[in-house]
């Protein structure tokens, strides 16, 4: 029986726990074929082994699947030995992965080789190609060059491609992030491009040129013998043409050659809805391909949002920690605090693009220290804590016994003693500690 032909497009999270139960699924679909995991978009940072080390923990645990690197960071002047390497290991592969870094960076690595002719052959005759964010913006006819844009001011055009899914018929740009908000102030949605840059680009693709954008945390997957297109995780995938759009939901499974249909009709010279059109349009008529569709009204392109899934979560558990402590709840704030943990390690494989991690780590630090606060007196010097008082009332009796008002200074030792002090009138002065404590 011929492996099952399948692209995984991931908009990104795609080593969180998010996506865990679809590659799971993935996995057991491709059988027991080598995984691989190609490095090349990441190549050129200095802590690509330590990405790919992450990224293999994640699978083994998350996904019970052991993965091998494929270690091409970079084609340019390498050895003709390790490219003919990379590239068997590739061929011979029934999953292969790849996902964060720079789409241009990869694509001027991977074309002088034969690399993408064996992506297309996974699609053509059998295999599963698993690609998330920037390895994702590769697969169509353009791509982004969101670092040269979005960091060094490049002006606002596209890239050739790696075209794979012109298999299917489809003209098309595919983007991840597309609903990236961390950018707070500023729109940072259709993978850091904001809305004035992505319509600036839609006017540079020719009429049958469109747009396919996956949010964060969401999958959208290619079944190329079923012919459809499944939509997991928990965002929207959008059919986007020339400022056009509209959204498949999670769990929605429609044909591909409905959802080519969709794009057509979206764009220049149709009489589909604008995006940004106030109100909401009929629901489109797709039929439903197998096991039935749940048909999604047109709506207007979401606008930034807020807090990311991560830190969403992070801004929850601290919120329960402080209640825990507001309640006097020492047992109930450790538990927060040990959950946060365990959300960090589940998702410290997961290559953010921000300073996320270190939010949530700064977090944990922070109930810790809150923790040791209120341990404190617990585990003081039981001296220390009662000094000041000890101290004050001894010099309340001293002042007693100059004034000859010795029944009163009398009572003061006698309350201490009841209290477990135990005082000492030595020739040196007056002396204390606590019953029990060794002198």
């Amino acid at each position: 029986m011929s492996p099952p032909r399948l692209l995984c497009i991931i908009g990104s999270g795609e080593t969180t726990p998010t996506i865990a139960k679809l590659h799971r699924e993935l996995f057991e679909r491709a059988g027991d074929a080598p995984a691989v995991l190609l490095d090349t978009p990441y190549g050129f940072q200095s802590n690509a082994g330590d990405i790919s080390a992450r990224a293999v923990r994640y699978f083994r645990e998350s996904a019970g699947r052991y993965v091998e690197v494929v270690a091409l960071r970079r084609a340019e002047g390498a050895s003709p030995l390790l490219i003919e390497s990379a590239q068997a290991r590739v061929a011979g592969a029934g999953w292969v992965f790849s996902g964060p870094g720079s789409p241009t960076y990869a694509l001027r690595q991977w074309r002088p080789t034969s690399l993408p002719r064996l992506f297309a052959d996974k699609l053509a005759t059998g295999g599963c190609l698993v690609f998330s964010s920037a390895a994702a913006l590769t697969l169509g006819r353009w791509t982004v060059p969101v670092y040269e844009i979005y960091k060094a001011g490049l002006d606002p055009s596209w890239d050739e491609g790696l075209d794979l899914l012109s298999l299917i018929g489809f003209d098309v740009a595919v983007i991840p992030h597309f609903d990236n908000a961390e950018g707070g102030t500023h729109d940072t949605r259709y993978c850091y491009l904001g809305e004035q840059r992505l319509e600036l680009m839609e006017r540079q693709l020719p009429p049958e040129g469109w747009v396919l954008g996956v949010d964060e945390h969401t999958a959208c997957l290619f079944d190329f013998d079923e012919g459809t297109v499944r939509v997991a995780g928990l965002g929207v995938v959008t059919v986007r043409n020339h400022g056009r759009e509209e959204k498949l939901a999670p769990g929605e499974t429609v044909l591909q050659s409905d959802l080519l249909a969709l794009a057509s009709s979206l764009g220049p010279g149709t009489a589909g809805p604008a995006s940004g059109a106030s109100g909401m349009a009929g629901p489109r008529s797709l039929p439903p391909p197998r096991g039935g569709n749940h048909a999604l009204p047109l709506r207007a392109p979401a606008q930034p949002r807020g807090p990311s899934l991560f830190l969403g979560e992070v801004e929850r558990l601290g919120g329960s920690f402080d209640q825990a402590l507001a309640r006097r709840d020492p047992a109930g704030a450790t538990e927060v605090a040990l959950e946060l943990e365990s959300m960090l390690h589940e998702w410290s494989a997961d290559t953010f693009q921000s300073d996320e991690l270190a939010r949530g780590r700064a977090a944990l630090r922070r109930a810790v220290l809150r923790l040791g606060e209120l341990a404190g007196p617990g585990v003081a010097d039981r001296r220390e804590l009662v000094s000041p008082w000890v101290e004050a009332l001894l010099g309340e009796r001293e002042a007693a016994r100059r004034s000859r008002r010795f029944a009163d200074a009398d009572r003061i030792r006698d309350k201490l003693i009841d209290a477990g002090v135990e005082v000492r009138d030595t020739p040196e002065g007056t002396e204390w500690g606590l019953r029990g404590e060794p002198s």
